[in-house]
């Protein structure tokens, strides 16, 4: 089993928000990074050695393994899904890893219920659950209080991947989307991002722009 070392892209994107955060302006990066990424399954460093992949329905030999810098457990990135990396200098907020991973939960409970979807926290895990199924999951990293990483929204996904892993260490965890529980809605990755964009803005009292606003901004301060 190879695992390969964090993707150079990811990285540009996290160093570019980072700059933004340091600046005092927190960013969001959320969508497919920047479009629909290829299967690939995310496992932090502390938990290769626990590592438990198995075979599954879907083609495991399709999936690359990243060996990424942050917390929690082996899980799953793919088509159909809304990855987000909320970048937010803590220093400005709260210096708690613990509060913030309870403010990116409910930004997403928030989202979700403007979707028409009723989701919860599951009391001692990380993530975001619907009617005990699963839907949200929540890995972060933090450097100098800047956080990194963030969460994957199963929006379209194909659920079958997860069968390949004990999605983020939790055994028995039945893993859902946006649509299989609302399959009547036709909901889209990009609609969603929108919405998930202004919760967190909303949750961490932020004002939300658009990342053309972002780099317009970026060339104005250097004028």
């Amino acid at each position: 089993m190879q695992i390969n070392q964090p993707r150079a892209m990811t990285d540009h994107f996290v160093e570019q928000g980072m700059r933004h955060a340091h600046g005092g302006t927190a960013a969001f990066i959320a969508g497919k990074i920047p479009v629909q990424i290829a299967p690939v399954g995310q496992i932090p460093r502390a938990a290769i050695e626990a590592l438990d992949i198995h075979d599954g329905n879907a083609d495991d030999s399709a999936v690359e393994l990243f060996d990424v810098e942050r917390g929690g457990d082996v899980t799953f990135h793919g088509p159909g899904q809304l990855v987000g990396y909320p970048i937010v200098d803590l220093k400005q907020h709260k210096r708690d890893l613990h509060w913030y991973l309870r403010q990116v939960e409910q930004a997403l409970i928030d989202a979700l219920g403007i979707l028409g979807l009723p989701a919860e926290r599951n009391p001692g895990l990380t993530g975001v659950w619907t009617s005990g199924r699963k839907i949200a999951s929540i890995g972060v990293h933090a450097r100098d209080w800047v956080t990194w990483h963030g969460f994957a929204l199963n929006v379209t996904t194909d659920l079958r991947y997860f069968d390949l892993m004990v999605p983020c260490g939790i055994q028995a965890v039945t893993m859902t989307s946006l649509d299989r529980e609302l399959p009547e809605t036709g909901v889209t990755v990009d609609g969603v991002a929108d919405i998930v964009a202004a919760a967190f803005a909303r949750v961490f009292e932020l004002e939300a722009i658009s990342s053309s606003g972002i780099a317009a901004r970026a060339d104005l301060s250097g004028v």
